[in-house]
């Protein structure tokens, strides 16, 4: 009777294992079958790295930001070497231009030789007179327009043209603000009383006028920094980036004379 009973379970086990390697078997040729091209949207490809993009709005940021700390120092010591170090940023930015994986570095780090020299230029020698700090901040700007015309070095000159647009608000600002004869003074006087003229040039910007345009201003710097980076393109990301870093760097000036 035991034996009769346990007969159906014994003659089942080839068929169970006969089932389990036409599954192991389907499941290997599905393996090797592609995805279809309608379904490939649902699976889009994944990847732990920031997209180039970032990495130039990033080093953007970084090359208006930091600078000013590192070139403003180094101009008023050593104006020429100042000026110098732009030949090697030249030289720099066509070595990484002469090779397709670091081509668009040196596109970025071409424009920056504009704001590095005109800055050298301008706070080197002629720091004393704001009203020559547009001109000189501008002397490469036919260069830039006529690069972006002949559809050359995309990234570095829109680099420039926002560093350029951040500065050209910043002075409209000064001149709006009546700010331009702190600026003179702060360039004319010792060390020790820069904290002073600071403090005055403080209450100026707290006003209500001062307020006012502050606040209009960086509204339109902010509207023309993240707008463009919709477009999702490296040179609006450069040019965004520059643009917005201004705000940065405004702003830590605005600390610093709080703390002065």
């Amino acid at each position: 009777m035991v034996n009769t009973s346990l007969s159906p379970y014994t003659t089942s086990t080839p068929i169970i294992e006969t089932a389990k390697e036409d599954i192991q078997e389907c499941e290997t040729e599905l393996a090797f079958i592609p995805l279809s091209p309608s379904l490939a949207p649902l699976f889009p490809p994944t990847s732990l790295t920031p997209p180039l993009s970032l990495f130039i709005f990033s080093v953007s940021v970084f090359l208006v930001t930091v600078p000013v700390f590192i070139e403003a120092p180094l101009v008023r010591a050593m104006p020429w070497v100042s000026v110098g170090l732009t030949g090697f940023w030249l030289w720099l930015s066509l070595f990484l231009m002469s090779r397709n994986k670091t081509y668009v570095w040196g596109d970025l780090l071409f424009g920056f030789s504009w704001s590095w020299l005109t800055g050298s230029i301008y706070w080197g020698w002629l720091r004393w007179e704001p009203l020559w700090h547009l001109p000189v901040e501008s002397m490469g700007l036919p260069f830039a327009l006529w690069c972006l015309w002949r559809n050359w070095g995309k990234v570095g000159n829109w680099f420039y043209l926002g560093s350029l647009f951040g500065t050209v608000l910043t002075d409209i600002y000064f001149y709006l603000t009546n700010l331009m004869p702190y600026w003179r003074q702060i360039m004319n006087v010792e060390v020790e009383v820069v904290p002073s003229i600071l403090q005055a040039a403080l209450v100026q910007v707290q006003t209500p006028l001062g307020q006012l345009w502050a606040l209009i201003l960086g509204v339109l710097l902010l509207s023309v920094g993240i707008l463009p980076l919709a477009r999702q393109e490296n040179h609006w990301y450069a040019f965004g980036g520059a643009v917005l870093s201004t705000i940065l760097v405004d702003a830590l000036f605005l600390i610093a004379a709080i703390f002065a």
